[in-house]
């Protein structure tokens, strides 16, 4: 919508028009969730539960970039020892070991990333040795 509002009218005049306008032109029609209730009138007061349902329903992550790299790395070393071959192993190892490194030289926001590179031989051993 480029119009802007004319002189001399109020704001909630000139809402109210847009709004009949667009439904007029039946903009409104289709819309998802038409004809449902809302969800959460029951629930109490959260002044940012839209926040909370975009990122729900973007399944984002509110993590500050270093605890998600902390959590990635943990995920890595977890499907590292699933893994199904050595070859495997040293892929996801290298992988998430280029990201932490990329942290370290250029500092992610968030707390401390405490975070090395993991020692991709000795994780290697220990798949081997749990085979």
């Amino acid at each position: 919508m480029t119009e802007r509002k004319p002189a001399g009218v109020s704001f909630e005049t000139w809402i109210d028009r847009q709004i009949r306008e667009a439904q007029e032109r039946g903009e409104f029609e289709d819309l998802p969730g038409a004809g449902k209730p809302l969800r959460g009138l029951s629930e109490p007061h959260d002044e940012l539960w839209w926040v909370k349902e975009k990122v729900r329903r973007e399944e984002g992550t509110v993590l500050p970039p270093t605890l998600q790299l902390r959590k990635d790395a943990a995920a890595a070393r977890e499907a590292a020892a699933r893994a199904g071959s050595e070859e495997e192993v040293r892929r996801i190892l290298e992988e998430i070991n280029a990201e932490i490194v990329d942290a370290i030289r250029k500092p992610r926001s968030g707390p401390p990333l405490n975070l090395m590179p993991f020692d991709v031989e000795h994780v290697v051993a220990e798949w081997r040795a749990g085979r």
